[in-house]
């Protein structure tokens, strides 16, 4: 590393360095991708017939991948977002048989004879659903990442209770995580839901 005559570090070696440190980063980036699983053999596939947002989908799938990847990997229904990858976070929410279930959590095999709804299947074609027109009335967002989790548990809850009170909205929306903080617009947001899902 070049320095100058006082032993600190020059412009030119800081330049070099930063340089080598980028370079390092996209080779070992390209090595090994965080999120995309080795690829499979052919002989460890195992087909599987899914029904997503009311279609159904024969899908090769790996027993050991789970149903937000399959979902967002392989029918490109990338509403689910993949948040923390353990349960915790909530963004991959999404409803199964009307239950909410982290899709980060469950094997793309445990789904086979269910009815798994994403985010995307609560649409009216071009129009939002009620879940989705509350969020964007009362505001019920700020990054919007953890968006489609909330909004996939606030759906579940409303399919169960119809007019939720404010202990059964927090009890209801607890599995999942906003790190902006947004929790009293999100709290809103579900009783303008029920509001809207009534009219």
């Amino acid at each position: 590393m070049a320095k100058n005559h006082d032993g600190d570090l020059s412009r030119r070696g800081f330049i070099q360095s930063a340089g080598a440190g980028a370079i390092a980063a996209v080779t070992l980036g390209d090595v090994a991708d965080a999120h995309a699983p080795p690829p499979a053999q052919p002989e460890d596939m195992t087909a599987v017939w899914l029904a997503v947002n009311g279609r159904r989908h024969r899908v090769l799938v790996e027993p050991r991948w789970s149903l937000l990847y399959v979902v967002r990997e392989r029918l490109g229904l990338t509403g689910s977002k993949v948040g923390c990858e353990r349960g915790e976070c909530g963004a991959c929410t999404v409803l199964i048989d009307g239950v909410p279930r982290y899709a980060c959590m469950t094997l793309a095999l445990e789904a086979e004879g269910t009815e798994v709804t994403t985010v995307e299947g609560l649409m009216r074609g071009e129009d939002l659903g009620p879940v989705q027109q509350a969020f964007v009335e009362r505001d019920a967002l700020q990054c919007g990442y953890c968006t489609p989790g909330q909004v996939m548990a606030a759906e579940g809850l409303l399919r169960v209770t119809s007019q939720p009170t404010i202990g059964q909205i927090r009890e209801g929306m607890s599995g999942n995580l906003c790190r902006c903080g947004c929790y009293a617009h999100l709290f809103q947001a579900v009783a303008r839901a029920a509001e809207l899902r009534q009219g």
